[in-house]
């Protein structure tokens, strides 16, 4: 284990490896843990997903240049250790991981990544940078997996939760089977979902394009627990793996997995994203205690 650890007044903060993800966030004010700690159930905790969300149709496997290769699920970082360091005055975490010998042989083109952690009043920025540090235009995805804890108690209920997304609005359902069926996209206002293994059974995995919405809030009942803040994410998933597990995943994405049969090269894949040598990509969201 190499954990780091770092906190102010109201938030305290671990990370570790592999992918330099959080493995507690704790509201110092109420000694709550925020997020859902992993079990076989989910033991990915919080991978940040690059440089593919989900995977190809051909589990894993993508042509490129007239080359096969193949990467495991949500790409590579999840499953690679990063340097971690803390900054002097304590209030950061940042990740590094740049492209090698072996990332080349499932992924063909030179990155470096970069994570941070920055403490909030009431939470925690996540921020990233992605670097093209190739000579080629370089494609790739992007997305988040955070899970996040719900009962606490005895008395709650999974179906007691609900999370509020603002602003509401239009969005596109991506319904899709597991028959080689085309998608199906379904016009939606995003606005309130009310927590049901009931749905989850149904889609496997919500999954919302095109969206407006900028945050969503888990709630208890009528009291807002956490806040998931993503500006500019086109996408949103929620996930939980059964009915016998309480966790909910916010998954704010830029790219989805190939969800119909699409044979097509890396490049070609829906929602993909470019950068040209020595350019960067970057995006954050926010988790904070709304209690």
């Amino acid at each position: 284990m190499s954990s780091l650890h770092i906190e102010n007044n109201r938030i305290a903060l671990t990370t570790d490896n592999p992918a330099g993800q959080m493995i507690s966030l704790v509201d110092r004010k109420t000694g709550h843990e925020i997020l859902y700690q992993a079990d076989e159930a989910w033991s990915g905790r919080n991978p940040s997903l690059f440089p593919m969300v989900g995977s190809t149709w051909k589990n894993g496997e993508y042509e490129w240049e007239g080359k096969t290769y193949a990467m495991k699920n949500h790409g590579l970082i999840r499953y690679e250790d990063l340097n971690g360091t803390i900054s002097e005055d304590g209030q950061t975490i940042t990740y590094t991981f740049d492209s090698n010998e072996e990332t080349r042989s499932k992924y063909p083109f030179d990155f470096h990544f970069e994570m941070t952690y920055s403490l909030l009043e009431k939470g925690v920025r996540i921020s990233y940078a992605i670097t093209n540090t190739g000579n080629v235009t370089m494609p790739f995805s992007f997305g988040l997996h955070p899970a996040f804890k719900t009962v606490r108690q005895a008395q709650e209920k999974f179906e007691d939760f609900s999370i509020h997304f603002e602003p509401a609005a239009q969005a596109e359902q991506i319904v899709f089977q597991s028959d080689l069926s085309p998608v199906v996209r379904e016009p939606k206002v995003l606005g309130t979902w009310n927590l049901s293994h009931e749905d989850i059974a149904k889609y496997a995995t919500l999954i919302f394009d095109k969206i407006k919405a900028e945050s969503a809030t888990l709630y208890y009942k009528d009291q807002p627990r956490v806040k998931v803040s993503f500006p500019d994410f086109p996408l949103v998933a929620l996930w939980n793996s059964g009915a016998d597990n309480t966790f909910i995943c916010i998954e704010p994405w830029f790219g989805h997995s190939d969800l119909e049969k699409v044979e097509v090269p890396f490049d070609q894949r829906e929602n993909t994203m470019f950068l040209e040598p020595a350019e960067t990509f970057n995006c954050f969201y926010d988790i904070e205690t709304m209690e």
